[in-house]
C-alpha cells in the first residue's frame, strides 16, 4: 500500500467475494485508484478485468498502477452506466463473473481541496468527472428554491431542507464549498459525529454526479444482461444507496413477481435471477475501521446470479 494515495475500503471482504475464480472476466464499475482491481488481480491469475472510471486523475494513475497486468486489464473511461451497458453488449454473458462497484467519493478527491467535495475547499465543484458540464457551483447559485429543497429532503434527508434552501437563496451567490458551509452552520443538524455540513455536501454531491441515477442504472443493465454465473458485489456509503442495492437484490431472487393482490400466479413463476449472498451487509472489521475511518460507513451486499 506504500505511496498508494487511496485504500480502497472493505479489501479483504472485495477478494474474499471474488476468490478462486478460474477463468472469465471481472468488471470493476469503479476503478478509482486501482486498488480493489489489483487486488482482485493478484487474488485470480486467470481472470482478465475491465475497469471503468470517469475521472482522468484517477484512470492515469491507474494505468501505470496496472500496466503490471498487461493485456488482464482493459481501462475504459465513462459513467459505468453507459460504459456497463457496451460491456455486456461485447462480451458473451457466461464470460462475466463478477462485477465490483464501490459507491462513493475516493479519500483522495475528498482530500483534494481543488476539486471542491470538502466543506473545507476554496471551490465549489464536486464533479467526478471534470468535463462534467454541471458542478455545485451551478446547483447551489441558480437552482430554484424548490429544486434545492427537493435535492436536500432526497439526497440529504435534512428536516428542516426548506429553512436550509431559503439560507442558500438569501446568502448566495457562494465561490466556496467552505463558505457554504459556514455560512448554514446554523442550520445543519448537530449531535452526530459526522461534521454538520456533511449531509448539505452529500446532498449537493448526488445532483452534480446524478449518483443515484447511476446506481439504478446501472443495477438494471445487470438484470437485463440476466448473466448465468456472476458475483456481483455493491459497496455503499449511505442509507440512499444501501436500500437500492437491497430492494433490487430482493426483487431478483424473487421468482414470483405478481402483485401482491394477484389472485393467481400468471408471471410464469420463474423469474428469480440467483440468490442473494448476504441477507445482512458486509460492515469493516475493527482492524479496518482503526486504519481507516472513513470505512466506518461503508456497507456491501453480494448476490449471485444464476444460483436457484
Amino acid at each position: 500500500m506504500q505511496n498508494i494515495p487511496h485504500v480502497p475500503v472493505l479489501y479483504k471482504e472485495v477478494v474474499e467475494a471474488f476468490k478462486d475464480l478460474k477463468e472469465g472476466i471481472v468488471i470493476d464499475c469503479t476503478m478509482g485508484y486501482g486498488g480493489h482491481s489489483s487486488m482482485i488481480l493478484e487474488a485470480n491469475p486467470n481472470i482478465k478485468l475491465i475497469a471503468i472510471d470517469q475521472d482522468q486523475t484517477a484512470i492515469d494513475f491507474s494505468t501505470k498502477r496496472l500496466e503490471q497486468y498487461g493485456e488482464r486489464v482493459s481501462i475504459r473511461k465513462g459513467r459505468f452506466s453507459n460504459v456497463m451497458q457496451e460491456i455486456l453488449q461485447e462480451f458473451d454473458p457466461g464470460e462475466i463473473k463478477g462485477i465490483l462497484a464501490d459507491i462513493g467519493v475516493s479519500s483522495l478527491q475528498l482530500d483534494q481541496k481543488e476539486r471542491g467535495f470538502s466543506y473545507e475547499s476554496e471551490t465549489l465543484d464536486m464533479r467526478m468527472d471534470k468535463e462534467a458540464p454541471l458542478s455545485a457551483l451551478h446547483v447551489v447559485n441558480e437552482y430554484a428554491k424548490s429544486e434545492l429543497e427537493k435535492i436536500l429532503l432526497e439526497y440529504g434527508e435534512l428536516r428542516n431542507y426548506k429553512k436550509i434552501a431559503d439560507a442558500i437563496v438569501q446568502n448566495r451567490p457562494f465561490v466556496s464549498a467552505k463558505e457554504l458551509s459556514e455560512a448554514l452552520k446554523p442550520h445543519m443538524p448537530r449531535g452526530k459525529k459526522i461534521h454538520p455540513a456533511t449531509l448539505l455536501m452529500q446532498a449537493i454531491r448526488i445532483e452534480v454526479n446524478d449518483e443515484l441515477g447511476e446506481l439504478k442504472s446501472l443495477l438494471k443493465s445487470i438484470e437485463e444482461a440476466k448473466l448465468p454465473d456472476a458475483k456481483v458485489a455493491i459497496i455503499s456509503f449511505h442509507s440512499l444507496e444501501d436500500r437500492i442495492v437491497k430492494r433490487e437484490f430482493s426483487k431478483w431472487s424473487k421468482s414470483c413477481i405478481c402483485p401482491p393482490e394477484a389472485f393467481r400466479c400468471t408471471c410464469g413463476n420463474n423469474n428469480q435471477l440467483g440468490k442473494i449472498v448476504t441477507k445482512k451487509p458486509i460492515t469493516a472489521r475493527d482492524e479496518e475501521l482503526k486504519e481507516n475511518v472513513r470505512s466506518r460507513s461503508a456497507k456491501m451486499r453480494l448476490f449471485q446470479m444464476g444460483e436457484k
